[in-house]
């Protein structure tokens, strides 16, 4: 028991940050994913940590992370819808945000997962195959179709803040 608990405070120490900017993106709200980081490292306690690489224990605690927020969102489909403020209230970066938060939302899961799980985790191909139960190819393949998804999602928001004169970003 102690080495369960041992092998889980070092994998809360190298992963709790990079499991906590997934699961916000994910699900939008930085308190529902503290929440459900807490729940991703309750689970690591609780089962022993497989014996394998640094690339495969990393991928098992996202591999948690990403059924928990499945479930999250799953669940959250049942819930009522929370209204955003009206455009003309919004700065512009506040637009693009909510813009990128649909572009996301509007990915097919799969493919929104190994995006958030490359560019807000900075897992490797690897690492996300394990996670995902995909090839090293089909991530590359999701990830690419992510980023084009996106690109196309995102163009007109931007572009319209450019127009406008608006700076995005710092």
């Amino acid at each position: 028991m102690q080495s369960i608990v041992a092998d889980a405070q070092v994998l809360f120490t190298e992963h709790e940050r990079g499991v906590f900017r997934y699961l916000c993106r994910i699900v939008g709200q930085p308190e529902t994913a503290r929440d459900l980081t807490q729940e991703v490292f309750l689970r690591v306690v609780r089962t022993p940590v497989p014996d394998s690489t640094d690339v495969g224990r990393r991928a098992w605690v996202f591999r948690i992370a990403r059924n928990l927020a499945l479930n999250h969102l799953r669940d959250g489909r049942r819930r009522p819808v929370v209204v955003e403020l009206a455009e003309s209230t919004r700065p512009a970066t506040q637009d693009v945000s909510a813009a990128l938060r649909q572009a996301l939302a509007a990915l097919p899961d799969v493919e929104r997962d190994v995006f958030l799980m490359r560019e807000t985790a900075g897992l490797s191909y690897d690492e996300i195959a394990i996670a995902c139960d995909l090839s090293i190819d089909a991530v590359r393949s999701r990830l690419h179709r992510a980023r084009q998804l996106l690109r196309a999602a995102l163009d007109v928001p931007v572009s319209l803040h450019r127009q406008r004169g608006v700076r995005i970003g710092k």
